[in-house]
C-alpha cells in the first residue's frame, strides 16, 4: 500500500468514529505465517488472519462467520 501497510490501515479504521468501525470484519491475507504475524495482526483489530496459501475451505468459514 502506498500510505499504510494493512496492520496500520486495520488500526486506523478502528479508530474512526464511524458507526461500524468497531464491527466491520477485517481479515489479513499474509504470506507471513508466523505466531507473531498472527497475533500482531488480531492486535491491530483484525479478526483473523489467513495464510498464503490459502485454503478455500477457511476462507468460506470466515465469511459464514462474519458476514452471515
Amino acid at each position: 500500500m502506498p500510505v499504510m501497510n494493512g496492520l496500520e490501515a486495520a488500526a486506523a479504521i478502528r479508530r474512526t468514529a464511524h458507526i461500524e468501525a468497531q464491527s466491520i470484519p477485517i481479515i489479513a491475507l499474509s504470506a507471513n505465517a508466523f505466531e507473531e504475524d498472527v497475533e500482531k495482526s488480531l492486535a491491530h483489530g483484525m479478526q483473523a488472519h489467513i495464510s498464503k496459501p490459502m485454503d478455500i475451505n477457511v476462507v468460506k468459514n470466515l465469511f459464514v462467520k462474519y458476514i452471515s
